[in-house]
């Protein structure tokens, strides 16, 4: 992470355990002023009390009791707040880390760049697959059958239909269909792998993105980095 980034990340979580604190502290002076004022009612009435008939102490301890009760209970907050500013802290450093990565992301969109579109998909076993890749705006730009096995495996499209046509770079949805001898359905789940140039730390969680396209951390599966 470059050092900018550590920065932000520094400001950010400041700004919110910043806001928390403030806002704590408004409630604990609330809570003090009002705690006085009741003080002071409470000393007057002692003072000018009935002595053939005094004042009911429960009443007035269980009024002690409650307030310290709401004392704590803004104590509480303060620490629930704290803990939360100091999480989004943690999860704007961590995405801010996965800047320059090639990550593989669960999705089904990819970039078709310089004729080649790439995706990583897992089938749960054997399997007869028709595969789809259709564009941006709806139009099937190519489909075919094949034989696929259990696991992890690639497709890599150059960017030509059926037809042979090429097809102008942009994103590309691919979706599979797959049978097994018996003609039940396989399960087949697809990944996308791309470069993340971008991290939107203002988003709660952070979003990053590869392209025009975003996705939150726990999409990420895989993190490749350059010469691994």
């Amino acid at each position: 992470m470059t050092q900018a980034s550590a920065t932000q990340a520094s400001a950010i979580g400041a700004t919110a355990a910043s806001a928390a604190g403030a806002s704590a502290a408004a409630s604990r002076t609330t809570i003090a002023q009002n705690f006085d004022t009741f003080l002071q009612l409470l000393t007057t009435q002692l003072r000018n009390q009935n002595p053939l008939d005094p004042l009911d102490t429960n009443q007035f301890t269980q009024q002690l009791v409650q307030f310290a009760q709401v004392e704590q209970q803004i104590s509480t907050n303060a620490s629930l707040k704290t803990l939360i500013s100091l999480q989004q802290t943690a999860q704007a450093t961590a995405a801010l880390g996965f800047l320059g990565a090639t990550v593989s992301i669960d999705g089904d969109t990819a970039k078709l760049v310089d004729g080649r579109a790439r995706w990583t998909f897992t089938g749960a076993g054997p399997a007869t697959a028709t595969i789809t890749i259709t564009s941006a705006s709806g139009q099937t730009a190519y489909t075919g059958t094949f034989a696929i096995g259990a696991g992890e495996q690639e497709f890599v499209w150059d960017g030509k239909g059926n037809d042979g046509s090429i097809w102008p770079a942009g994103d590309y949805k691919i979706s599979i269909t797959a049978k097994d001898a018996a003609g039940r359905s396989v399960a087949v789940s697809t990944e996308v792998t791309g470069v993340v140039d971008g991290v939107d730390v203002s988003k709660s969680p952070p979003l990053v993105s590869i392209g025009d396209q975003t996705f939150t951390l726990d999409k990420i599966k895989q993190v490749h980095r350059a010469g691994t």
